[in-house]
């Protein structure tokens, strides 16, 4: 079993928390933390429970709750392989690209479009600019580990950064904003959920009806200024948003 790593969890047999859970939750969080990276052999169940110790039917249990999550595949002569792990943003004012870097998650980016044209009602009122006046659209697509992630798309003022596809390919746009000498301060943000039509499907991999996440996001500098209008699409089987919730004294 040279193919599959050195898999070494602590299992508390005397804990009220089902072993499967416990095996699951740790299965999960080396696959989180890279320990486990994508297209990692786990070997079938037998060889899982005999090197685990376990019960065939527990290991069994645990594999499944993350077949369910989309975090292992079974493969018939092969055994169980990693695909992935699922991307969970924190809400705040972060870079998509940032995020999954600091993931480890090796972000890339696809640019569709880098253009000027009329902003719609929409747009002029997040921007702040009349409608009609011209505002600079860029549309990408992220990618983690080589697979869609996320359809973006970005209306900025016109002049705001000096960058082109190229350069648009290789950071994030919150950097080259930064790198303008413009400070970011806060930002307004809708999220919400809807079904992939088919166009959206076939772009981020996944059937048509799939669960989407979707953003909405106006960026704001330290004077006030409206420096960006996002309007983002998300992968729901490959990426969370993270709260963090404080209770008023």
């Amino acid at each position: 079993m040279a193919n599959h790593p050195p898999l070494q969890f602590s299992l508390d047999r005397s804990s009220p928390v089902p072993l499967y859970y416990q095996l699951s939750q740790q299965l999960e969080a080396a696959i989180e933390q890279g320990a486990l990276a994508p297209g990692s052999l786990l070997g079938n169940e037998i060889d899982l429970a005999a090197r685990l110790g376990l019960s065939r039917p527990t290991v069994r249990q645990a594999i499944q709750s993350l077949v369910d999550k989309g975090l292992l595949i079974r493969r018939r002569g092969v055994g169980t392989q990693v695909l992935h792990s699922q991307v969970r943003r924190p809400l705040e004012l972060s870079s998509l690209y940032d995020d999954l870097e600091a993931a480890g998650q090796h972000p890339a980016t696809r640019v569709l479009r880098h253009e000027t044209e009329p902003a719609t009602a929409r747009v002029a009122a997040a921007l702040g600019v009349p409608e009609g006046s011209d505002v600079l659209l860029v549309e990408r697509l992220r990618l983690a580990h080589g697979e869609p992630m996320a359809h973006l798309r970005n209306h900025l003022p016109v002049g705001l950064i000096d960058a082109g596809p190229a350069r648009l390919e290789e950071t994030g746009l919150y950097r080259l904003i930064r790198a303008a000498g413009i400070t970011l301060h806060s930002a307004r943000q809708t999220v919400g959920a809807r079904a992939a039509t088919a166009e959206e499907g076939a772009r981020l991999a996944e059937p048509e009806g799939a669960p989407l996440l979707t953003m909405e996001r106006t960026t704001y500098d330290d004077t006030g200024r409206a420096v960006e209008f996002g309007s983002h699409v998300y992968r729901a089987s490959r990426y969370s948003f993270e709260f963090q919730l404080l209770v008023r004294p």
